[in-house]
């Protein structure tokens, strides 16, 4: 009876022997030798592709995007796309400027020792812009207020952020660069030249800090008066939730454009190197179609794809297949209509003389 039992006891396996070896490899320890090689299989390893996405964390509300030189210099916004923001995501203490073909208007955008504020730094603005235009519609009179607190807390749940202690530090990071940051305007009208300055937000200010580490917990953000104005106007635009899930900065400002040009149209084209000017690029024109290429392939964008022709010309359309259609049979496009109904993944090319700005 005992031998038996001890040979009973040596036939018996370990829990999951068959993952046995892998479990020890992710420990970093050598596996046991298998008993049985044509019973026990090791698993074949699985790459994982990093989705094109971020993961959705924040809750589902309404944003707005303010456009500050939509309102500063309103009577030229259609040509004034300036890309205050940098792409960089490392210190950017590069000068942008830009000049009217007349000659009447310049605009002139320079960073503090820290660098330029990003496209990343503009989450904030976003944010606040947002508070204050949801307070507007609502009537409160704090509303009026150039001033506006928030917590912490919240604006790393509604910007799609993680909420560890690293993101507290971005955050006073991106506040330092966003009052930093200075743009300059130099405008000749009636017989008079006008030079002013300011910053994207003129103030901040940490309020409380927790008792048992250096993390901030509400933070009060002082916008500047040119800003402050713009949403006062109610020049905002709302922006999809998804923003927030884009990973690259020019993904960001690509569909910042999409979203301002295309407007209530169906689509809009421009040129590649207009574009690239636009959205602040400032590596070749063959390394920006490469990256631009990437995104078209990846379909990142929301409510928007893009295609990019032969000839470089980048159009913009609504992902939205009703409106679109309505919009290319209101263009009296058939053929477009008609190739698109059939295969809705094939962009047809008549999409790409569409209306807009070559």
């Amino acid at each position: 009876m005992e031998s038996s039992a001890k040979a009973r006891k040596g036939r018996q396996q370990p829990p999951h022997a068959e993952t046995q070896g892998v479990l020890d490899l992710a420990a970093g320890t050598p596996p046991e030798p298998a008993q049985d090689t044509t019973s026990a299989k090791l698993p074949v390893p699985v790459k994982r592709e990093r989705p094109a996405l971020l993961p959705l964390r924040h809750t589902d509300r309404d944003f707005f995007l303010a456009d500050l030189f939509d309102y500063a210099l309103k009577d030229d916004g259609a040509s004034m796309e300036a890309p205050i923001f940098t792409l960089s995501t490392k210190a950017d203490l590069s000068t942008w400027t830009w000049e009217s073909k007349d000659g009447n208007r310049s605009v002139e955008v320079y960073p503090s020792i820290k660098g330029r504020a990003t496209q990343f730094d503009k989450d904030v603005l976003i944010y606040v812009v947002s508070q204050m235009t949801e307070g507007l519609n609502r009537g409160r009179d704090d509303a009026k207020n150039r001033t506006v607190r928030f917590t912490v807390h919240d604006y790393l749940v509604s910007t799609n952020k993680p909420t560890g202690g690293a993101e507290y530090q971005r955050l006073e990071n991106a506040l330092e660069r966003l009052r930093g940051t200075t743009i300059k305007t130099d405008i000749r009208t009636g017989g008079q030249r006008v030079k002013e300055g300011f910053g994207i937000i003129d103030s901040w200010t940490i309020i409380e800090r927790a008792p048992d580490d250096e993390r901030m917990i509400a933070v009060e953000v002082t916008l500047s008066k040119w800003l402050f104005n713009a949403v006062q106007a109610h020049e905002v635009l709302t922006i999809h939730r998804d923003y927030f899930r884009l990973r690259r900065p020019l993904e960001r400002r690509l569909y910042e454009l999409a979203r301002k040009h295309c407007g209530h149209q169906t689509l809009w084209s421009i040129g590649l190197e207009l574009l690239q000017e636009k959205a602040g690029s400032k590596g070749t024109l063959r390394e920006f179609r490469r990256m631009v290429r990437e995104i078209i392939e990846a379909h990142t964008l929301p409510e928007y794809r893009m295609t990019l022709d032969d000839a470089d010309k980048v159009t913009f359309y609504v992902r939205n297949p009703q409106r679109l259609i309505a919009g290319l049979t209101k263009g009296n496009k058939a053929d477009a209509v008609h190739s698109y109904t059939r295969n809705p993944k094939r962009v047809p090319p008549e999409l790409n003389k569409g209306k807009g700005k070559p």
